[in-house]
């Protein structure tokens, strides 16, 4: 029988404590998230607040600046005159404006100064809502004049319209939606083919076709009949259409009796029409705007990494707040600005933290690819998330948390910071090559080809391998889908 006792032990074990989790969490975030993350603590937390900005003393003014200064988060204070303006007089002419006798100034976004002169972004532009293909369909549909039936026929067309723009419901099924609206009434194919011809006259051209054969003509019939090759184009789309897209050229010629060089200008108005007409609808909506976390610099030294300084969050410590904390006081309220105080310098040692890493990681990244900022991604080097961490001195986590959604303006473009880690190929002399320099060859060859004659994935293997480089067919073809390029067969082309 085991007799229970009490035992002391001594060992060690790592703790995530509060300040370690909240600096891991702002690692991993975009500049967008953590610009959300910063007006979610200005608001929660009164000992925060921004630093103002001292007319461009903040940013970054030229090339002698030190990289590292950006990382730093807390600046000294700032005055700010808030009685620079004359008193206003108590009673005003009748035709006196508001801006005539005071004119202030207003701070949006993270210490970005803004104008109420700025139509571009007025509050209702900024939350206004882009409209959809169904929107603006229904738009046009009010502005035409339709019966009953078939207003609720062109309704229940408008509903059945995908994505990209194709209707996806056949003559019976827009029948049974309608029918129990009007049981009375028999409704015949060629009252709802009518409404349907009516919504393809809508606006984009192609819209509420039934298949891709439909959804050209409809947008070649509604051409200038003037137009070159036009009745050519009508006639190769309504019967030669499975031709084309076995890139048959030479049948084609024969069919449709012309030369290479009509062929070819007939092809050529056929590739201006849009296949999916309901995506241009889609163009209007809101773009997502990279911003870089990064920038690349060229001096007659060499390379220069650098934080964004336009994004770069300014930070302090609200002195107002801090200079009412007591030191022996224990009342709810000095315990309650002391714990903010101190959440406070801990989030903005997180932001100098983050920031730091963030400089080190891209120096590093840089020093291993100077090759691909001066030759090009034909001369990218071979780099994991390993070689970087044994560098730096961090662990493969932090180094991945750090890449992850951060960006580097180079003069080459640019490019998230996990676009320069890539793995390796062995060459024929013993080297290395990287697969991004192998998708960047890939990508040359397919420019370079003739089209009459396009490369295929052996063929490409066959070059890469005349240069040192031994890749097999499948990873050629694994490399070739991942640049959207297609197979040999489908990159065909009339010169």
């Amino acid at each position: 029988m085991m007799k229970q006792s009490l035992s002391l032990q001594i060992g060690q074990h790592l703790t995530m404590t509060p300040q370690l989790q909240q600096a891991i969490r702002l690692l991993q975030l975009s500049t967008l998230e953590l610009e959300q993350e910063i007006r979610e603590s200005l608001d929660s937390n009164p000992l925060l607040e921004l630093q103002e900005d001292d007319g461009g003393a903040g940013k970054n003014s030229g090339a002698d600046e030190d990289p590292a200064a950006l990382t730093t988060a807390v600046a000294g204070d700032l005055p700010m005159d808030m009685d620079a303006q004359s008193s206003i007089p108590e009673e005003l002419p009748v035709d006196t404006a508001w801006d005539d006798v005071f004119s202030g100034t207003s701070t949006t976004g993270l210490g970005s100064g803004g104008s109420d002169s700025d139509d571009d972004f007025s509050l209702e532009t900024r939350h206004a809502s882009s409209s959809t293909l169904q929107d603006d369909l229904l738009w046009q549909l009010n502005l035409t004049p339709f019966s009953d039936l078939d207003r609720t026929l062109a309704l229940a067309v408008i509903d059945a319209i995908d994505e990209r723009g194709y209707l996806s419901a056949d003559i019976d099924e827009l029948r049974s939606a309608v029918q129990a609206l009007f049981p009375e009434t028999t409704i015949d194919d060629e009252e709802i083919l009518a409404v349907i011809h009516r919504i393809q006259q809508f606006d984009p051209p192609g819209i509420a076709a039934r298949d891709l054969r439909e959804c050209l003509l409809i947008q070649l019939r509604q051409l200038p009949t003037s137009t070159p090759w036009r009745q050519q184009a009508l006639l190769l789309v309504s019967e030669h259409l499975a031709l084309l897209g076995l890139h048959d050229y030479a049948n084609l010629q024969k069919r449709m009796k012309v030369d290479e060089e009509g062929l070819r200008r007939i092809i050529s108005l056929i590739q201006s029409l849009n296949p999916s007409p309901g995506t241009r609808s889609q163009d209007d909506s809101d773009t997502d705007y990279i911003i870089p976390d990064v920038i690349l610099r060229k001096s007659a030294q060499g390379w220069r990494v650098e934080l964004n300084p336009e994004h770069m969050p300014r930070l302090r410590i609200n002195h107002d707040y801090a200079s009412l904390i007591r030191r022996a006081d224990s009342s709810a309220d000095n315990t309650y600005l002391k714990n903010h105080l101190q959440e406070a310098r801990w989030f903005i040692k997180s932001l100098q933290s983050r920031n730091e890493t963030i400089l080190k990681v891209a120096t590093c990244i840089v020093k291993h690819q100077l090759r691909f900022l001066d030759e090009g991604p034909e001369a990218m080097k071979p780099l994991v998330l390993r070689d970087v961490a044994e560098e730096v001195g961090m662990h493969e986590s932090t180094i991945s948390r750090v890449t992850h959604q951060k960006y580097m303006l180079t003069p080459r473009g640019i490019f998230e910071l996990k676009y320069f880690f890539s793995s390796h190929v062995a060459t024929a002399g013993g080297g290395e090559c990287s697969s991004t320099a192998i998708r960047a060859m890939i990508r040359k060859l397919v420019a370079q080809e003739d089209t009459r004659k396009p490369l295929s994935d052996n063929k490409i293997a066959d070059l890469l391998e005349a240069q040192g480089i031994q890749v097999a067919r499948r990873t050629i073809a694994k490399y070739r889908e991942s640049l959207n390029i297609a197979p040999s067969n489908e990159r065909k082309r009339l010169l």
